[in-house]
């Protein structure tokens, strides 16, 4: 079994820590690094939930996309729900690792796991990291479908293949326009319009669109957003990185046993469509007395 400083080597070059934005919190929170690993579970949040399915299964190390502490603290008291999952961590020796930023940007990372849960061929990064000089790093993902098919079919497409939430998929665009290019970006990515534009793509799908940011993206061109939940759009990198560790295990014959949880870890738990079509409400002013 490798010890815990084996692993860590290892997951910092699949996602170098340096590669990560500079507000971001990535690498390891809690562990021995002296440690033997044997298991090792992969998730998208650090939560409780995740923490006591690590310890019934026995995980020597816990891998998540997102931090535990991404703002910092000046407690861990159990007393916090973030203090918890650290006690609940550390009293069953599980290391916790992080990868957020720095696996957005890999090669490959979460976006081409989105991309591949999707179907889609990738052609190159949406925003290219100037630091790799392959031209393959950088986030997002911009991708060719293999058949030309409507928004709708698209919309029921992410619906399909990606993993179910409250949420659903919702799409902004004519229901009826052909998709042909997609550009993709695991987790929040309305920041990434502009980009998406220049791309020259027919669609943009990510997650957590708000509402000002989509409404103007809408105004400035025809471009189609396509919003999925953010969980949804990120869990499909864990399965690739337990595949990329799992090559790395049998070429050192560590015989690590991986795992992914899934566990559905977004936070909205429950979703009532609309009975009926919205109309405003307008005064009868032909009716109206006159004052």
């Amino acid at each position: 079994m490798p010890a815990l400083t084996d692993v860590l080597a290892a997951l910092d070059a699949l996602w170098p820590p340096e590669r990560a934005e500079q507000w971001d919190a990535v690498g390891t929170v809690c562990g021995d690094p002296e440690a033997q690993v044997s298991r090792v579970l992969f998730a998208v949040d650090p939560v409780q939930e995740v923490a006591d399915e690590a310890v019934a299964l026995g995980a020597d190390l816990l891998i998540t996309h997102h931090p535990l502490y991404l703002r910092g603290t000046t407690t861990v008291a159990a007393s916090t729900f973030k203090g918890r999952v650290v006690h609940t961590l550390i009293k069953n020796d599980i290391a916790l690792h992080v990868a957020h930023t720095n696996a957005d940007r890999a090669d490959p990372g979460v976006s081409d796991a989105l991309a591949g849960a999707l179907d889609l061929r990738t052609v190159g990064p949406l925003v290219p990291d100037p630091a790799d000089p392959t031209g393959r790093q950088g986030l997002g993902r911009i991708c060719e479908l293999d058949r030309p098919e409507s928004l709708r079919e698209f919309t029921e497409r992410a619906a399909t293949r990606l993993p179910a939430t409250a949420q659903g998929i919702r799409a902004s665009g004519d229901p009826d326009r052909t998709i042909r290019t997609v550009a993709v970006c695991g987790g929040s990515g309305d920041g990434l319009f502009a980009e998406a534009r220049a791309a020259g793509v027919d669609a943009y799908l990510t997650a957590d669109l708000r509402h000002h940011p989509a409404s103007e993206a809408r105004e400035h061109s025809d471009l189609a957003l396509v919003d999925a939940a953010h969980w949804a759009t990120e869990w499909p990198w864990t399965e690739q990185a337990a595949a990329q560790l799992d090559e790395i295990s049998d070429r050192h014959g560590w015989d690590l046993r991986t795992h992914v949880s899934r566990r559905v870890t977004d936070p909205w738990t429950a979703h009532a469509a609309a009975a009926a079509p919205f109309r405003a409400f307008v005064p009868d002013t032909a009716s109206a007395s006159p004052a």
